[in-house]
């Protein structure tokens, strides 16, 4: 069957296109006085037909289609999850509907996406992941972007971009010089680093503050301390089996992010050590799962839903407002002393 149209309503309303349209707007706005009667003949026939505006055509016609794009780093993991709840939510609250796509942790497809999300007849669109500066293609799509005016804004873990866009920002540079003085307090002098990223530049807010609290504590940072891995759990299972066989182990492991502590916490447990009796582990975003895991994790965290909320609040305050200038917005982070650390063991 072809899909109804306001002329095929008109007809079985017995009234004119016009007054099909007049009614449709009126549910938003519209002055043309439609009496009761009318109104309610043209709603049943609706409904008889299950007629549906064509949001394109609407689109075309007011110049907005009240949706606002999202591109997230990674589908699997929950943190992301979270900011993505947070923009929905703001958004919706806002009457905007969100189109969600994910990079899937690889550079080239975060450019295809940028570049086909720049395509589409969207009011705004709100990236994280950082792909921007890492990508001429990406650079050269925002450019067009900008120059199209389309509002734009950047999560990330840079307080400064060198690019013209409204930003949320938030890194976990405190955080882990925290960690690592809890962890260095607790007597840990072998202190591990699980780095499951897909690009070694994605957390140097944790790796470079992690190298200097060694450092400025007078401890040891062998090579084989820092492993690299890819960004699953089963990847944090393998690099922590790694670290946990040395001859002399780590005490404590700080790792990347909760989800491939999870992966490590389970490798503890297979090679038949107790967290954090024999091993102190901590890491970053508190995920929902990090405080009903046994032992609790210790966790950094970014408040994911309230980055989202606020990237979501700049956009629709720049939708509102084209002229103003630029936005940027600091997030707190904030650490959470949970069951997973405790005293070093005794040597």
């Amino acid at each position: 069957m072809k899909r109804p149209t306001q002329i095929d309503v008109a007809r079985r309303a017995g009234v004119s296109r016009a007054t099909v349209s007049y009614v449709l707007n009126g549910r938003s706005h519209s002055h043309v006085p439609i009496s009761a009667e009318t109104r309610e003949r043209v709603e049943h026939a609706i409904a008889e037909l299950g007629y549906v505006p064509d949001a394109s055509a609407q689109a075309l016609r007011s110049g907005s289609t009240n949706t606002i794009g999202l591109i997230i780093p990674d589908m699997n993991n929950p943190h992301y999850w979270q900011t993505a709840d947070g923009v929905e939510q703001a958004a919706r609250a806002g009457g905007y509907h969100l189109l969600l796509s994910s990079m899937e942790l690889n550079l080239q497809y975060a450019q295809d996406i940028f570049r086909d999300l720049s395509r589409r007849r969207i009011d705004g669109l709100i990236v994280m992941g950082g792909f921007i500066n890492q990508s001429e293609a990406s650079k050269k799509t925002l450019s067009e972007l900008l120059a199209r005016r389309l509002p734009i804004v950047e999560i990330t873990d840079y307080h400064n971009i060198d690019y013209d866009v409204d930003s949320v920002s938030s890194d976990y540079r405190d955080a882990t010089t925290e960690l690592m003085a809890h962890l260095i307090a607790l007597g840990h002098r072998r202190i591990g680093l699980i780095y499951g990223v897909n690009t070694r530049d994605v957390a140097l807010d944790r790796l470079q503050p992690y190298q200097d609290s060694l450092r400025a504590a007078g401890l040891p940072a062998p090579d084989e301390l820092l492993v690299e891995c890819g960004p699953t759990t089963e990847a944090g299972y393998q690099a922590a089996r790694q670290l946990l066989s040395l001859a002399r182990r780590p005490t404590a492991i700080l790792v990347v992010n909760d989800l491939l502590a999870m992966g490590a916490l389970r490798a503890a447990g297979d090679l038949g050590l107790q967290v954090p009796a024999d091993l102190s582990l901590a890491s970053y975003d508190d995920i929902p799962a990090a405080q009903y895991l046994v032992p609790r994790l210790t966790t950094a965290s970014k408040d994911a839903f309230r980055l989202g909320q606020e990237a979501a609040r700049l956009l629709l305050t720049r939708l509102e407002d084209p002229s103003l200038s630029r936005q940027t917005l600091v997030v707190p982070t904030r650490v959470m002393i949970r069951e997973s650390t405790g005293p070093a063991p005794l040597a």
